[in-house]
């Protein structure tokens, strides 16, 4: 089949909550994807935040065929290999000390807020707790993720969702601070928003939330399911803020392409929260997707990725403010790393699409955010050639 018919199969088989791109995406090799006429596309998606590594990674490659020889899927009722290796290494890279290995970012942020409420029941046997969550946050599309994401149209048809959540604005603690009561057990961010517009916290904002909650018991979650695994210069977002949660949410880059996702605890979070019995997964910590995770955080090591994220971040963001102060129609730079936005006076759709037909991926957070989030592999030539696509975009859609 031609590229036409396989999109209109896909039409008429797959149910339609996805308004995807006329491609259909064969093959990737480093930076690149090919769809299946052999078109070359730069890639500064990363199957969004995902694909840190590059596509066609030998080793990456080799030890999930060489899992899968030996072993993918048991139970959560036995011990395996990858799992326990895994564990060990994504407690080392990220500074916390009991990890649950989940399948995707948003069972991730499940099990998180599950574990706070069972943290402030077993201190004083109430289930009537609340979650602080902020204005403008994602945290997923599952029910309990969705009940925290700061954006009501997510939340507006599927309601009622759990209750007990409040909304704070990002790097505002006083609105922060209004919102605490008796009852408040977590509070809830992303050091960087993601699809609210690639928005950093300020230092000072994290630190006085994190003294809130030592001072109160409250404990503190940081969803770093798109800004951590180095794309913004630290293994994890709070390593740079010095800024430690009690509980770390993981996913998107952790397996490469493979869906695995973690919640990560202190000791003390996990000594008085969760017990046998109160969370569970069939696939989660399977010794396939571990086997992929255990593989990325190896050659994250070895490539020296965090390294290159350092170097290439400072270059795109150069690159960015030159493109904001050339045209303006580009309102604002904003982001950490490889985890950059644009934001333009108009929407971004045309601008994606112009992209797409001279070979370049890109996607938006928001109607008027272009997100940039390159495999963390990207060179200075890549992001060169990126630029000069984009300009030419950009004048493209300032003459129409």
């Amino acid at each position: 089949m031609n590229m036409e018919q396989y999109i209109d199969r896909a039409e008429q088989d797959l149910l339609h909550v996805y308004n995807r791109y006329k491609i259909v995406l064969d093959r990737g090799e480093g930076m690149y994807l090919y769809d299946i006429q052999g078109k070359r596309y730069l890639d500064f998606g990363a199957g969004i935040a995902v694909f840190a590594l590059g596509y066609h990674n030998k080793e990456y490659n080799d030890a999930l065929k060489a899992q899968i020889d030996k072993l993918i899927h048991t139970s959560n009722y036995y011990y395996n290999v990858p799992a326990i290796q895994a564990a060990g290494k994504l407690k080392r890279v990220s500074g916390m000390d009991r990890v649950f290995f989940t399948n995707s970012g948003a069972e991730a942020n499940e099990g998180a807020i599950k574990a706070a409420r069972k943290y402030a029941y077993r201190r004083d046997s109430s289930a009537d707790h609340e979650i602080i969550a902020m204005n403008h946050s994602f945290h997923g599309r599952t029910m309990g993720a969705l009940a925290v994401t700061g954006n009501a149209h997510y939340r507006e048809a599927f309601e009622p969702l759990i209750g007990n959540i409040r909304f704070a604005q990002f790097n505002d603690f006083q609105s922060v601070l209004d919102q605490v009561t008796d009852k408040t057990c977590a509070i809830m961010l992303e050091p960087v928003q993601g699809e609210g517009g690639m928005r950093p916290a300020e230092g000072e904002f994290l630190k006085q939330i994190r003294a809130l909650c030592d001072e109160r018991d409250i404990l503190l979650i940081f969803d770093e399911v798109q800004c951590g695994m180095g794309r913004c210069g630290h293994m994890y977002a709070w390593q740079g803020y010095g800024v430690k949660p009690d509980i770390l949410t993981t996913a998107k880059a952790l397996g490469c392409g493979v869906p695995i996702g973690a919640f990560l605890m202190t000791e003390r979070t996990a000594q008085r929260s969760l017990e046998p019995g109160d969370h569970g997964t069939t696939y989660g910590g399977n010794p396939l997707a571990c086997a992929a995770a255990e593989k990325v955080l190896d050659l994250f090591e070895k490539n020296h990725i965090i390294e290159n994220v350092r170097e290439t971040g400072a270059y795109l963001e150069q690159q960015l403010e030159g493109l904001r102060e050339r045209h303006a129609c580009v309102r604002e730079r904003r982001g950490m790393g490889l985890m950059q936005g644009l934001e333009f006076t108009c929407p971004v759709g045309g601008i994606i699409n112009a992209a797409l037909e001279r070979g370049l991926i890109l996607i938006n957070a928001g109607t008027h955010v272009l997100r940039f989030v390159p495999p963390l592999i990207v060179t200075k030539e890549n992001i060169d050639d990126m630029i000069i696509i984009l300009e030419a975009c950009i004048r493209c859609a300032a003459e129409d």
